[in-house]
């Protein structure tokens, strides 16, 4: 997910109380769920090499351990500075090393749950498998979430300055409709996934061995359907409960055997987005092979998810 939605989450949490069990937890919170991302510095490598390292080891099961603990020693450094400068806020509650430790790890552990939503995925158990897991179940920059998650903030936070009693539960009200959203988008993924299946089989005498409902921005009951077998691709639509489409258009992929991947043996930038990429599609024309993905098909984006290499004649 965007970053806007990650602190959100953290905010959230602490709405719904928890920030009150120790000082510092709302920047514990917020900070934690976030840091996950400091992979992204491996945009400095240019070209799309990036796409390599993103949502891997720090995503994975040593950074869950190792990133919340990292924080926690800051956060305490940090309140111990303050309190040393005489600039700690006198409003801020004493820090409790267990719950600011725990916060930590809440915080982290928010950030790999909300990016294995969407259809870009997170290789979950990064460096023990670089397999890619995918929820497909909502959009990258979801505005539902973002209404719900600052509502939910910003009346809480309302009633709290109005010292009302039940300013938590704004944000426990959040929560739960975030949770019943969430989960309402992973029946119609599922649904749409079994719909196509059938349609293809149907259509084009073709069972697809992967099928993906591809969520889209603001219309979260829709869904681009994605579906490919062993030698052809092919997209359609889905609009719940029970609207799908199938294009009549097919194409190859050219993802067969080990060809494609002995081309571009060599290439950083082609070896990396194959690494990265779940649905690959090859074309090649004038001595170049362009790799894209069919997840990223749409001209506003696919410039930034195709790589072009180019084809090495048999006498190098």
């Amino acid at each position: 997910m965007d970053n806007l939605t990650h602190s959100l989450v953290g905010a959230l949490i602490g709405q719904m109380g928890l920030k009150r069990k120790t000082g510092l937890a709302m920047p514990t919170l917020i900070i934690a769920a976030n840091i996950p991302d400091i992979d992204a510095v491996a945009t400095l490598l240019g070209g799309h090499q990036h796409l390599a390292i993103r949502r891997g080891i720090t995503h994975g099961p040593i950074a869950m351990v190792i990133l919340p603990l990292l924080l926690w020693g800051i956060m305490l450094w940090f309140d111990a500075w303050q309190t040393r400068g005489g600039k700690r806020p006198e409003k801020r509650l004493p820090v409790h090393r267990g719950w600011l430790l725990a916060l930590a790890y809440i915080g982290c552990l928010s950030h790999p749950l909300f990016d294995w939503f969407n259809s870009y995925g997170i290789r979950l158990i990064e460096p023990f498998s670089s397999q890619w897991f995918h929820g497909d179940t909502i959009f990258i920059i979801d505005i539902w979430l973002w209404i719900a998650l600052i509502a939910g903030v910003w009346i809480s936070i309302r009633r709290e300055r109005r010292n009302e009693s039940n300013w938590r539960v704004p944000a426990l009200s959040s929560f739960a409709a975030i949770c019943a959203y969430i989960f309402a988008n992973g029946l119609i993924t599922g649904r749409a996934e079994q719909l196509m299946a059938d349609a293809v089989e149907q259509k084009h005498n073709i069972v697809p061995s992967l099928v993906v409902a591809n969520p889209v921005p603001v219309q979260f009951w829709k869904r681009e359907m994605l579906w490919r077998d062993g030698t052809r691709y092919g997209q359609g639509t889905y609009t719940a409960p029970s609207d799908v489409i199938v294009d009549e258009k097919m194409g190859l992929h050219q993802m067969e055997g080990a060809q494609t991947k002995a081309l571009v043996d060599g290439d950083v930038d082609g070896s990396a987005f194959l690494f990265w990429s779940r649905m690959p599609v090859v074309q090649t024309a004038d001595k170049k092979m362009n790799i894209s993905d069919q997840r990223f098909g749409n001209p506003m984006v696919s410039d930034r998810f195709t790589v072009s290499v180019l084809l090495k004649s048999k006498s190098e």
